[in-house]
């Protein structure tokens, strides 16, 4: 009974088969070959309206049924779309869900949008600066969203810092950009950030996460790991179209010290971990579901699961005289087996047919048609990925979980941007500028105005704490201090970190991605009680206040305490104190007889407030 109610059989019907012993269907039963939902899109008053969702199935030999009473019913979101095991749905709060159904292997889903009739609305007078403002605003009136304000120069000169470069911009840039009055000050900062090599050493470092280089036993050596990260800096720092490095790792052989990308191969050697490891990073599809069963979420098969495993099926590797190296080479044979049935598979693409493999190796073939622009999910899993980043959030969250069940908050964005990069060559910097220059990522974060739907679709800006690495970076930045890292130079940063093995007790506190695995969910954002009682009690801040003597210098050129305070306030939240927190802060500063104490500590507070831990 529970399992004909997971598949949606009625009982009678499981029983019934049961009782004539379970017999395989007839070899030339009818299947099914689409599935349709009607309505195509809803549109629901405010709490009170309600629909009902129609299944129809079209099968091989030409007939179509109605599977209403047959299919799964699903939400992606309960509290704006409820829906019964009928298919009724019913409108919640305001926002935008997707309902599903699912019949056979088969899921399919449809839009609905939850809107207030009886209230006015009138959209504000927002001149967009790029096509994903014409997209983003478009969606804000169909939803009658309200967007907040602009962000402020000084909140936007930190956060696009933080975003581009990993750093807090310096007092002089900062002064700099607060004082020009010209109206493309802000284009000219971009610009500015996007050509430092701070901006690469932190795209290097999100990839070398998402390829997981790292050393240790079960991974790479260590002169590999160090190879295979210069090799990936080399590729981004360069402009290598992100497609063309996709194409490079994926067809690469020779060994893993002369040709680096090779490394991508020994790092997983498990063929099917290859194929899901693939398909996470640069498609953002997860196909483990599929591999013992149809995803019944999602449209994958096990057809699809190990037809798209084969492409990795003759991956070869042999030694060499140094037991370190590896030879990665197409050994010309070797299949996947399937376990239903056991018979070989044929190379399958996902979501298409099973190429012509008789002039060409397997993996050739499989990064052709990834890296190309007719590929349905390259181009829209970079574009998300390179969204996320900016805003917190992915267009598709997770952003390597794309699936049916799971559609975009802003399909037609998430298109635009694809389309772009594309156009752009897969030049994934061009995109960022365009983002970055948007009206959307301008916003303030006035989250007191915020909705669920409004987050969902970018009305404001996202509080977003600062990773770890950058946080890092960041405090040493402002304290004057350095930091010395397992095989790199005293004062290297640490988002510059080749191995994913090396770590500090900081880092780990956190969530520093391990890259262990391709799973975006390995760098830990969400701020915890032991990331709390570190910057309160730890030994990090309290000795680079210490050893970067920023005070003590201040204090010997003659700096006036208040002038002081200004300029803890400049270094750590890229603003000046408002006059209420100068008043405050001097009455506790004088009343401590040791000034650089007193100072010391305004700086320690600094450092632990949430205007510093998070980008805003």
């Amino acid at each position: 009974a529970q399992m004909a109610e997971e598949i949606g059989v009625p009982r009678r019907t499981l029983e019934e088969w049961l009782d004539v012993g379970a017999p395989n269907d007839p070899p030339d039963v009818a299947e099914v070959t689409e599935v349709k939902i009607y309505p195509r899109q809803m549109v629901l008053p405010l709490s009170m309206g309600q629909q009902q969702l129609l299944v129809y199935a079209a099968y091989s030999d030409g007939r179509t049924r109605d599977v209403t009473d047959l299919a799964v019913f699903l939400t992606s979101d309960l509290q704006t779309a409820a829906i019964s095991e009928s298919g009724e749905v019913v409108a919640g709060i305001q926002g935008e869900a997707f309902v599903m159904a699912r019949f056979d292997s088969v899921t399919v889903g449809v839009p609905v949008l939850v809107v207030p009739i009886d209230t006015e609305y009138s959209f504000p007078g927002l001149t967009p600066a790029n096509y994903i403002d014409e997209h983003v605003f478009e969606k804000w009136k169909t939803l009658r969203l309200l967007p907040v304000s602009r962000c402020d120069d000084s909140v936007f000169i930190r956060r696009a810092s933080i975003d581009l470069t990993g750093q807090l911009p310096e007092k002089s840039e900062l002064e700099a950009f607060l004082k020009d009055d010209q109206p493309d000050k802000r284009t000219r900062l971009i610009d500015r950030l996007l050509v430092r090599k701070e901006f690469v050493e932190l795209w290097v470092m999100y990839w070398a996460e998402q390829l997981q280089i790292r050393s240790g036993e079960g991974s790479l050596s260590y002169k590999s790991t160090l190879l295979y990260y210069t090799w990936l800096k080399d590729k981004i720092a360069s402009g290598t179209p992100m497609n063309e490095l996709a194409k490079e790792l994926l067809t690469a052989t020779g060994g893993t010290f002369g040709n680096p990308p090779t490394n991508y191969y020994q790092n997983e050697q498990d063929t099917l971990l290859i194929a899901e490891d693939t398909a996470q990073v640069f498609m953002g599809i997860r196909l483990q579901c599929a591999q013992c069963h149809n995803h019944p979420f999602d449209r994958w098969t096990m057809d699809d699961y190990y037809g798209f495993a084969s492409f990795f099926s003759r991956v070869g590797r042999k030694g060499t005289d140094d037991p370190r190296e590896k030879i990665i080479f197409d050994q010309g044979e070797g299949e996947v087996t399937h376990p239903v049935g056991g018979g070989n598979v044929v190379p399958r693409l996902l979501g298409g047919e099973e190429p012509d493999m008789q002039s060409t190796e397997r993996r050739i073939k499989l990064a052709e048609w990834l890296s190309s622009p007719d590929n349905p999910f390259f181009a829209r899993n970079i574009a998300n990925r390179v969204w996320a980043h900016f805003f917190g959030m992915g267009i598709v969250e997770p952003v390597d979980d794309f699936r049916v069940s799971n559609p975009p908050a802003n399909a037609e964005l998430l298109n635009a941007l694809a389309t772009n990069l594309a156009e752009y060559n897969y030049d994934f910097r061009r995109l960022v500028r365009d983002i970055c220059l948007s009206e959307t990522y301008q916003r303030a974060t006035e989250t007191m105005l915020a909705t669920p739907a409004g987050t969902r679709n970018f009305t404001h800006a996202q509080v977003r704490r600062i990773r770890a690495e950058v946080l890092l970076d960041c405090i040493s930045q402002v304290t004057g201090t350095k930091d010395k890292f397992a095989g790199l130079p005293l004062g290297a940063r640490a988002v510059q970190i080749a191995d994913g093995n090396t770590s500090t007790y900081f880092l780990d506190t956190f969530g520093r991605a391990k890259r262990e695995s391709a799973c975006s969910c390995e760098v830990v954002r969400e701020p915890n009680l032991s990331q709390a009682l570190h910057l309160l009690n730890g030994e990090t801040v309290h000795r680079k206040i210490a050893e970067g003597g920023v005070v003590h210098h201040l204090l010997n050129q003659g700096v006036e305490p208040a002038k002081i305070v200004e300029d803890l306030y400049l270094r750590c939240l890229s603003r000046l104190p408002t006059g209420a927190e100068v008043s405050q802060l001097m009455k506790v500063v004088l009343s401590v007889e040791n000034r650089q104490e007193g100072l010391n500590d305004l700086f320690w507070a600094l450092l632990n407030s949430k205007e510093f831990v998070f980008n805003h």
